[in-house]
């Protein structure tokens, strides 16, 4: 009887005992350091890298390009606009530049025109008190001579200028009228001649050498020279606009339709 009493109370000693040793285990492990919190880590997001062969690089044909050719009508209203577009400033101020003002002459020729030479047609005006006599008294025997030729008297008129170059042989006046005397007598050789000798004498004189030419034109013209007329009086012109004789004759010319030259 009494083993089963011995063996009772050791069954009930033995719940104490492990309730002892739960409550110093419960203890033990609270007085412990706790490890710090650390939250979880969020799944990665990359996926682990796959090791994949290297693979030659895929050859694309290419592709025929598609030319586009633009239609005959299409390039062309191109480059007429294109040019348009970049003449059109330049030939409007080539229009502005040639467009004349408004007191211009529209018809006027693109070359200055020289005013005419004074008139020195008076032989009186060239006697001065240093004029020597002998040469006074040609210059005087002169300009009666051109009144007689303008009074339609060229052989008085000649009688009287023949004495002009024996008073005065360097008269290049008297051998001018001289020659003008001859030409209304109809002495057109006589009247070249003498024109000669009145150039040579009267080259630095653009009136009086303006004379000469037209009057030689004259000559010509009366010989059925034409050409050499009409040289001569452009000639005439060109040294003085205002010569009478020339212009006049070039007048008649253009208005007849002859040719400028044969």
């Amino acid at each position: 009887m009494k083993k089963p009493l011995c063996a009772v109370k050791l069954f009930a000693r033995r719940p104490l005992k492990i309730v002892v040793v739960a409550a110093a285990m419960l203890v033990a492990a609270s007085c412990a350091p706790r490890p710090p919190y650390r939250p979880p880590a969020p799944p990665s997001s990359r996926a682990p890298a796959v090791s994949r062969a290297p693979q030659s690089p895929s050859v694309v044909p290419p592709t025929p390009e598609i030319s586009r050719k633009p239609l005959p009508q299409e390039a062309k209203i191109r480059e007429q606009d294109l040019k348009s577009r970049g003449s059109l400033p330049s030939s409007k101020a080539k229009d502005a530049a040639r467009e004349p003002g408004a007191g211009e002459n529209r018809t006027s020729s693109a070359e200055p025109v020289t005013p005419p030479l004074p008139d020195d047609s008076s032989l009186l005006a060239k006697i001065t008190p240093a004029t020597a006599p002998q040469r006074a008294a040609s210059l005087r025997l002169t300009e009666e001579g051109r009144k007689l030729l303008d009074a339609g008297d060229p052989q008085k008129a000649l009688n009287r200028l023949e004495k002009t170059i024996v008073i005065d042989s360097t008269n290049a006046y008297g051998y001018f009228y001289l020659a003008k005397a001859q030409y209304h007598l109809g002495h057109y050789k006589q009247s070249l001649n003498f024109l000669d000798v009145a150039e040579s004498r009267l080259n630095q004189e653009p009136f009086w050498l303006a004379e000469v030419h037209a009057l030689r034109g004259e000559n010509y013209r009366a010989l059925g020279m034409m050409q050499q007329a009409e040289a001569s009086y452009a000639h005439a012109l060109r040294l003085n606009t205002g010569n009478r004789t020339a212009s006049e004759a070039m007048s008649r010319i253009q208005g007849d339709g002859q040719p400028a030259s044969r």
